[in-house]
C-alpha cells in the first residue's frame, strides 16, 4: 500500500513586491488543492492574525498593489465581482498597512470587522463581512471610506 504525497509547484501568477502574503508560496497540485479554505478547526472563528492578513490583502488590492485574483478564494462570487468593479479605491502614497481588526459577531456564522488602513497622509477604514459557508469563512461584502 503506497501513500501518495501531494506534489508542490510554484504558482504561475506574477510576483507581487511589497505585499503581505496570504499563504505559502507553494501551491498544491493534487486533490488537496481543491479542499475548501478553512481557518483553524472546521467552522471555528478565524483568529485575529488571519483576519488582519485578509484585510491587508484587500487593502492592497484596493490600493492597486496586488492583483484581485490573489484573494478570489476568500470572497464570494458577488463580493469578487464588486472588488473587480471597485478598482482602485484607496489612494496611497506608500503601501497600505492595516491596523488591528475590531470584530463583532452579529449572528452565528457571521463576522463583521473594521480596521484602520494607514496609507500615507490620510488613513482610511475598511469594513468586511464574513459568513461561514459550510466549514469555510468567505468575505461576502466590503466597504471602504
Amino acid at each position: 500500500m503506497s501513500s501518495r504525497l501531494p506534489r508542490f509547484s510554484r504558482p504561475a501568477g506574477p510576483a507581487v513586491q511589497g505585499s503581505l502574503a496570504l499563504s505559502d508560496a507553494l501551491a498544491l497540485t493534487d486533490e488537496a488543492a481543491v479542499r475548501p479554505l478553512v481557518w483553524g478547526a472546521p467552522g471555528a472563528v478565524p483568529d485575529e492574525r488571519s483576519l488582519r492578513h485578509l484585510g491587508q490583502a484587500l487593502a492592497e488590492v484596493l490600493a492597486g498593489r496586488r492583483p484581485p485574483s490573489s484573494v478570489a478564494d476568500r470572497l464570494t462570487d458577488r463580493a469578487y465581482r464588486d472588488l473587480l468593479r471597485a478598482g482602485r479605491m484607496i489612494a496611497a502614497t506608500r503601501p497600505p498597512f492595516v491596523g488591528t481588526p475590531h470584530v463583532k459577531e452579529p449572528a452565528d456564522g457571521a463576522l463583521e470587522l473594521c480596521m484602520l488602513v494607514h496609507c500615507g497622509d490620510r488613513s482610511r477604514v475598511l469594513a468586511l463581512r464574513l459568513e461561514r459557508r459550510g466549514v469555510q469563512w468567505l468575505c461576502t461584502d466590503f466597504e471602504t471610506a
